[in-house]
């Protein structure tokens, strides 16, 4: 039987736990963290939200298989190497809008890299877990 308070607790702890791994994510480009940090920290949020309220409804949460998640930040993270190419210079080199956004500040490829790297941790980690979790029950 599943605790009453884990279920309570893990439905208030998911938003937070999202919301801190978006933060560390966006803070990974002047400070430790990042798109892989900020991917463990998501999935761990989904991780204990399965815990406390069972697999099946956490992926009616998730709308659609984790795996889905791997080629999107495959394509972001290619992606943010080709746009270079483009202006002529070296693969993977960091361009940078000239604009500055309030909380992210400097928007270039480097954030979209680490998005992708954010979404292709996220779609890894559930999918072994997921597995895990299905073969075990």
């Amino acid at each position: 039987m599943r605790s009453i308070i884990l279920k309570t607790a893990s439905n208030y702890l998911l938003p937070l736990l999202l919301l801190f791994s978006v933060f560390i994510l966006l803070r990974g480009h002047y400070r430790p963290g990042g798109g892989f940090v900020g991917g463990l920290i998501a999935s761990i949020a989904f991780v204990l939200h399965a815990f406390a309220n069972g697999l099946k409804d956490t992926r009616k949460l998730l709308r659609f298989p984790p795996g889905g998640f791997i080629p999107v930040g495959l394509s972001l993270a290619l992606g943010s190497g080709l746009v270079p190419m483009f202006m002529g210079k070296p693969f993977m080199s960091a361009e940078w809008l000239s604009m500055q956004v309030p909380i992210v500040g400097s928007i270039g490829t480097p954030l979209f890299f680490d998005i992708g790297v954010f979404f292709v941790v996220i779609g890894i980690t559930l999918t072994i877990l997921f597995t895990i979790s299905d073969s075990i029950l």
